[in-house]
């Protein structure tokens, strides 16, 4: 006994194919066009920085070195902090950077090891870079 399958399970609807495909090709257009944006986004920041070296100068200073790279007319703030050896922030200071070099001074509770730079933001870029 044979039996046809078309028959027994029906066949494929050509439209419901085609509503398929076309979704399909929607959903991948506005998800590559998200990704383009996102990629373009975070790869052109307003504020960029980076810390070049630190001294520690004496029990109650240090100075740390930070290279900043702005937009033109980026309103940016930076922050560098001081630890001891125990790992504890000992220093901490916020500045308004300029392009390029910017020597920093930061006051210290007690003798710091190390100077970490936390980064730079703007009110668009909230994220410290």
């Amino acid at each position: 006994m044979t039996t046809d399958l078309a028959a027994r399970y029906g066949t494929a609807r050509p439209r419901r194919r085609r509503l398929v495909v076309t979704l399909s090709a929607a959903m991948a257009a506005v998800f590559l066009g998200w990704l383009a944006w996102a990629t373009w986004f975070h790869s052109t920041p307003e504020v960029a920085s980076e810390l070049t070296g630190f001294e520690v100068v004496d029990t109650h200073t240090s100075t740390a070195d930070v290279s900043v790279q702005l937009e033109d007319g980026a309103e940016a703030r930076c922050r560098v902090r001081a630890f001891s050896e125990d790992h504890a922030v000992v220093g901490e200071i916020s500045f308004v950077p300029v392009q390029g070099r910017n020597d920093v001074s930061i006051r210290t509770e007690r003798e710091a090891t190390s100077v970490d730079l936390v980064g730079c933001t703007t009110p668009d870029q909230p994220r410290p870079r």
